[in-house]
């Protein structure tokens, strides 16, 4: 059995990702800005904009950065930071992910060589089409309650998970 198959068999205070990353949400009214994967981890799938953190860089600066660079639109104003998640994978790889959310933007949403902009009804986000967590934890980002997600996945399925909502 694999060291990684329930979440009570991972030392989370001593844990450590392989990669610090972000996700970015903009939202312009009932519609919030989402992408096509196009390249990387999660390829083919809707997400966030959002990457890995690069040395010396802030998640905050990286959610803003990353959604320029897959898009060409910035957040603008303060970026609320929704919660967190750490991310084991069985196959070794760990991803620490900073969620931000932004009301407002500037710039039109492009697509680059990274990904495809889906300006998405928040009461239509396809998660049929997104990573298996998604439509465990965004609904709580979009009630504005903050949370702390450790998920165990083999591949693009969920072994095990534990959800917290923070105060």
């Amino acid at each position: 059995m694999s060291t990684y198959s329930t979440i009570d068999a991972i030392d989370w205070a001593t844990w450590t990702a392989v990669d610090l990353a972000t996700l970015c949400f903009v939202f312009d009214g009932d519609e919030v800005l989402l992408i096509r994967k196009k390249r990387g981890l999660g390829a083919g799938k809707v997400n966030a904009p959002g990457g890995r953190v690069d040395p010396g860089e802030t998640p905050l600066e990286c959610a803003i950065r990353e959604t320029q660079e897959e898009l060409h639109v910035t957040p603008t104003g303060a970026l609320r930071h929704c919660g967190e998640h750490r991310f084991q994978f069985v196959d070794g790889y760990s991803l620490h992910v900073h969620v931000f959310a932004a009301s407002t933007h500037a710039g039109t949403a492009t697509e680059t060589d990274e990904a495809i902009p889906l300006w998405t009804p928040v009461a239509a986000i396809p998660y049929d089409e997104m990573w298996a967590d998604d439509v465990l934890w965004i609904p709580h980002m979009l009630a504005d309650q903050r949370f702390d997600g450790r998920w165990i996945f083999d591949g693009e399925d969920i072994v095990d998970y534990v959800l917290d909502l923070v105060e």
